[in-house]
């Protein structure tokens, strides 16, 4: 929308932020900081998006160059230096801004040591820094609309309260829609829905997108991913709506192909609108023995747990066809799992592994609950049964007595199921797994009827694609060049365009949302007059 076409504004402030997350929060704490006046935009009834329903920790470190080594080799040659080295500089920083935020609600924060995912250069110089404890969230109840684990609830609330400490006004069912320009190209505010009408606020310093990606955006999904279909993970409210409004202004995008996500399941009655999560397990680094990390892995009672082992892992993974495909427990779980399910067969022109089928036996069944949810949303509910038979009752897990008849379920040939099954009984005896290399102690065997499977799906927690930014979180467009006062931060054009850091997005959240909020505020206001 042009300048031009606004005849009066609804509401005027110096710096408009769209998205109430981490980014969101962030930023908005050090604009008003700053000196300028804020307002917050959010989308949805509740704040705190994928955020207050993550697993809480803050990828950081207190060795830059040695950070920056691990971010390039993880991004893979597909995000400019200089860009790394300032988040790499600002996670040094992140433990004491953060500990400065929790003294107003005496939260307690702590940093772990944590090896990166992969055995990159850097990696030992890497850690999480988490909110442990907020004396207000400790009765057990729902934060908001979140229902996960406790840790990123805490951070969220730490934020929440440092924004409502500033008196900074949060506008709730206010979604964005389109962003306003003069003729110089500058973004000078947007045109948004309150109460159902549309009204336009001057932003006359900055706009900041901080509302995330856009993994419940079906549309999207099927434009930049190749994998087919893709299920939402924890959060309705990421739609795209800020890659959208940053296009139309002029955005060159990057990273759209890249998602972070397990796989997992989905509920057939289609009461429940999210991905059904595997049992959590913990993160590890290959080639180092001692870096099982149990950050966001809880108990069936939503108690995090202390495990420094692989867990035992009692389902195996087969195609269409009844063939193993993959490791089914490679380092981080959470992020290229679901990469061996994106294999396109051109000669049947369909994903042979999608669905893919988790099969598991009797003694399985009675190991753990088999799946969990985390979702930040206020209509939907689901609690996995510990038992399993609930998830029997409802179809989401198929019953079998023999081979045979679970040969038959599934479609495949019965021969080719029995050879799976006993090759993969032998591996197991055997502790070694020969063709996918996965590890010894999470092997367990399946030969105790009856068998049971689940439909397996990727699933896509949040996406890392968006608007291209530059160092000072700057919007730009296809030819590198800045579009006056538009930022991002956040997942929202994220840096990771290869692998997933655990606790990156979070890391971005807060170094880009502070830097944002920096060069906003420092603006000096569009002339009104002019």
């Amino acid at each position: 929308m042009k300048l031009e076409n606004v005849a009066a504004w609804d509401i005027e402030t110096d710096v408009v932020i769209i998205g109430f997350g981490a980014a969101g929060g962030v930023a908005a704490i050090d604009a008003s900081d700053a000196g300028a006046n804020v307002i917050i935009l959010e989308k949805m009834s509740f704040p705190g998006g994928l955020s207050a329903v993550s697993a809480g920790g803050i990828r950081v470190s207190d060795r830059a160059d040695e950070a920056f080594a691990y971010l390039k080799a993880t991004c893979g040659g597909r995000t400019p230096d200089d860009i790394l080295q300032v988040l790499a500089d600002g996670m040094t920083q992140v433990p004491d801004y953060l500990r400065g935020l929790a003294k107003l609600n005496g939260a307690t924060v702590k940093v772990t040591p944590a090896l990166g995912n992969y055995p990159f250069p850097g990696c030992e110089a890497l850690a999480y820094c988490e909110v442990s404890n907020v004396p207000s969230l400790e009765n057990g109840e729902r934060y908001h609309a979140t229902h996960a684990t406790k840790n990123g609830g805490r951070l969220f609330k730490v934020l929440e309260d440092n924004v409502l400490k500033r008196n900074i006004p949060v506008y709730y069912n206010a979604p964005a829609k389109k962003l306003i320009t003069n003729a110089q190209g500058e973004v000078c505010g947007l045109v948004a829905s309150l109460d159902g009408k549309d009204v336009t606020i001057r932003a006359a310093r900055a706009v900041i997108l901080t509302c995330g990606g856009f993994e419940n955006d079906d549309e999207m999904k099927q434009q930049y991913f190749q994998a087919q279909p893709v299920l939402t993970g924890s959060f309705a409210g990421n739609t795209g709506d800020g890659i959208r409004m940053a296009q139309a202004v002029g955005a060159d995008l990057w990273h759209m192909w890249h998602y972070h996500g397990p796989y997992g399941m989905k509920d057939p009655t289609g009461k429940y609108p999210f991905g059904l999560y595997m049992k959590a397990v913990p993160m590890w680094t290959p080639g180092h023995p001692e870096s099982v990390s149990d950050l966001g892995v809880v108990d069936d009672a939503g108690k995090p747990m202390s495990q420094k082992s692989l867990a035992k892992i009692a389902w195996i993974l087969v195609d269409q066809d009844g063939k193993r495909f993959m490791d089914e427990y490679p380092p981080y779980p959470g992020d290229t799992g679901i990469r061996p399910l994106d294999q396109y067969d051109s000669k049947r022109q369909k994903f042979p592994r999608i669905p893919a089928y988790a099969i598991f036996d009797e003694s399985g069944r009675q190991m753990y609950a088999m799946g969990r949810t985390a979702y930040n949303d206020a209509k939907a509910h689901y609690e996995w049964s510990p038992d399993n038979l609930k998830e029997v009752e409802n179809g989401i897990l198929t019953k079998a007595d023999t081979i045979e008849e679970l040969a038959d379920k599934l479609n495949v040939s019965a021969t080719q199921l029995k050879h799976t099954l006993e090759t993969w009984n032998a591996y197991t005896a055997d502790g070694r797994d020969e063709e996918f290399g996965r590890q010894p102690d999470t092997m367990v065997p399946i030969e105790n009827p009856p068998f049971y499977f689940a439909q397996i799906y990727p699933v896509v927690i949040n996406t890392q694609g968006g608007p291209r930014h530059s160092m000072k979180q700057e919007v730009l467009n296809p030819f590198g060049e800045p579009i006056p006062r538009l930022y991002a931060a956040g997942e929202l054009g994220s840096v990771f365009g290869h692998l997933y850091v655990g606790g990156g997005n979070l890391a971005e959240c807060f170094v880009g949302g502070r830097i944002a909020a920096r060069e906003a505020a420092n603006l000096q206001a569009w002339d009104l007059s002019a």
